[in-house]
């Protein structure tokens, strides 16, 4: 097997009368788009192992999760499987993360139900399009837009998701039917219901979110397997880990079998999951248009319908399937590419909606069983895909008789981590300022989503606009004035710079020259240098001297591009200083290029 060093050697050269191959095909540009190019080489039998244990682990937890996603995103059963398996597959060859998982999720699902309205058709159309938006920005290397949202505003989003999903469970945890899906409407509904509660699938309910608590403590309570264990203590270990890490499919079959119980008996107690269409629906055309019992609606009439949710859908999913990445590969000491990922989970997308998957994207909770399962490779999600695929040809009679309380218990215990009770007093402790986009996010989720997410972000833009506007000046008073801006200066600062400055120097009696120590300040635009150009006037007219200190190449650059006349500079302070107190020794700079230092010019001209 060739090492990674042959992998990546330069090929040998070409027979002559043969053109070199364009670069654009070269290996590091080919492994770039397709990333298992890179590590395929080097593919050992133990990764295999590792990636066959992962990606059962995944799938046995997926099974389950794919059900109860549907379920929030107000679809058939059948939808939840049919969205569980291209992303297992399309990452393998695109992926740049070797424990992502790509699949229905709480949140997905929670803008799935908002924005389709519990509709197959509108649900699938949605994927197509999120994907081709997905990949259109994956093509074009808009990954950097996702920088704009910010930690509160995520955090405020799931936090509410969290509880707007939660809640969406506890009709099917009391038994409850015919329950509206907006948040408000279904806290009316519920409370207005509440005689109408089953005993047996609340108590069914509880049992099994107590089950998988108990599960879950113990999952993370089981020590290592070290290899001097004796045998029969890690076969013991390999017992609990293995139940603790199945515990999703272990629960749902345990409520299954007391259902099916029930039913032979001729009493059912419960309220079931229903039938589940067998196998894969045949490949086809996302549907660009609608027909029912009032005529057909057109694709432009189904976009509409959408609305905002053609722009909510695939940044929220880019947000979280980029956020699990990025915080995976920071633990497990990896990069990865955010664009590529991008062309990762738009082409599922597009993929999935051939075989009518919903919207999909990184998932958290199996990310990190993947993770702690030991995947070496993308590898791991063809196991977890197969499992998907023999699930929906075998066991769709066996779903018929999952109790929907046991799904609701299995999303409640899966999207309880998302709401953070620590994230207000972390704030609160560094910054309160940003407890603000919090607020505003998880309040507005609860109305509309995509106004919370909009409002949140435009909040934090707000503030870094402040900041831009103001910055932060420390001031030295004296017999010279001294102001250090602390970043760079812009258009919205500079006329409460010179405002500031204005006051501070030529407002006293006798005016006062000044210093403005340009250290930290690595870019100016056009409109402060004119300001600076009308602030040096102003100096001027009332005969004292405004001079700068620390010019940076950049700034440097910009001041000589505008051919400024009568700006002082001086490389240090002392020298600055001596020279506005008429003290001999020191000698200014005019901003010209006949007059800058020469290793400066050489800086400029690089």
């Amino acid at each position: 097997m060739p090492s990674s060093v042959d992998a990546l050697s330069p090929a040998r050269p070409l027979p002559p009368g043969l053109a070199p191959m364009s670069c654009c095909w070269s290996t590091e540009t080919m492994q770039k788009w397709l990333p298992f190019l890179a590590w395929l080489p080097n593919y050992t039998w133990y990764a295999l192992k590792m990636d066959f244990l992962a990606g059962i682990s995944v799938g046995l937890t997926v099974i389950p999760q794919a059900l109860a996603y549907a379920e929030v995103a107000g679809l058939p059963p059948q939808y939840g499987l049919y969205s569980a398996f291209m992303g297992c597959f399309v990452y393998f060859f695109l992926g740049t993360s070797r424990d992502v998982t790509l699949g229905p999720t709480a949140i997905m699902s929670l803008l799935v139900s908002f924005y389709t309205f519990g509709k197959p058709a509108y649900a699938v159309l949605l994927a197509f399009l999120s994907g081709c938006i997905q990949l259109g920005m994956g093509f074009l290397r808009l990954g950097l837009l996702l920088d704009f949202i910010s930690c509160p505003v995520i955090k405020g989003f799931t936090s509410a998701a969290a509880i707007t999903i939660s809640f969406g469970q506890i009709k099917n945890l009391l038994g409850l039917q015919h329950i509206p899906r907006q948040f408000f409407l279904q806290v009316y509904y519920i409370f207005r219901n509440i005689g109408e509660t089953r005993v047996g699938d609340v108590v069914l309910g509880l049992v099994c979110m107590l089950l998988l608590l108990v599960l879950k403590l113990m999952r993370d309570h089981v020590p290592p397997v070290h290899p001097e264990m004796p045998p029969g203590v890690r076969l013991s270990h390999g017992l609990v880990w293995t139940a603790t890490t199945a515990r999703n499919a272990l629960v749902v079959s345990f409520a299954a079998l007391v259902a099916y119980s029930f039913e032979v008996t001729g009493y059912q107690p419960f309220v079931l999951t229903g039938k589940t269409p067998e196998g894969l629906p045949e490949p086809h055309v996302p549907p660009f248009s609608v027909t029912t019992t009032n005529g057909t609606v057109s694709f432009t009439e189904m976009v509409q319908g959408m609305g905002a949710g053609l722009a909510v859908v695939p940044l929220v999913g880019l947000l979280e399937s980029i956020a699990v990445a990025k915080s995976f590969a920071s633990q497990n000491n990896y990069r990865v590419d955010a664009n590529q990922e991008l062309l990762a989970i738009g082409l599922t997308n597009i993929l999935g909606s051939i075989f009518s998957s919903f919207p999909v994207t990184g998932s958290f909770g199996r990310t990190a069983l993947n993770a702690q399962s030991g995947v070496c490779t993308p590898a791991g999600g063809l196991m977890t895909g197969t499992l998907v695929l023999l699930s929906l040809d075998y066991l769709t009679s066996f779903f018929y008789y999952i109790p929907k309380s046991a799904l609701a218990a299995v999303i409640i215990m899966a999207v309880a981590p998302l709401f953070d009770t620590k994230i207000v007093r972390t704030l609160w402790r560094v910054k309160r300022l940003d407890l603000l986009p919090l607020c505003v996010t998880f309040l507005l989720c609860f109305w509309e989503v995509q106004y919370g997410i909009l409002a949140g972000t435009l909040v934090s833009v707000l503030i870094v606009l402040h900041s831009v506007a103001r910055p932060k000046i420390q001031v030295s008073e004296g017999q010279v004035l001294i102001l250090q801006p602390a970043g760079g200066l812009h258009f919205p600062a500079i006329d409460n710079l010179r405002e500031d400055i204005l006051n501070r120097a030529l407002g006293t009696s006798p005016p006062r020259c000044a210093i403005l120590d340009c250290t930290h300040v690595f870019s100016i635009d056009y409109t402060v240098v004119q300001g600076l150009g009308e602030l040096m006037e102003d100096f001027h007219k009332r005969g004292v001297t405004l001079a700068l200190i620390g010019l940076q190449v950049p700034v440097l650059r910009v001041l000589l591009s505008a051919d400024l006349k009568g700006v002082l500079y001086f490389s240090t302070m002392e020298e600055a200083e001596k020279y506005l107190k008429q003290e001999p020794g020191a000698q200014p700079y005019n901003v010209s290029e006949d007059s800058v230092p020469e290793h400066k010019i050489a800086l400029l001209k690089a």
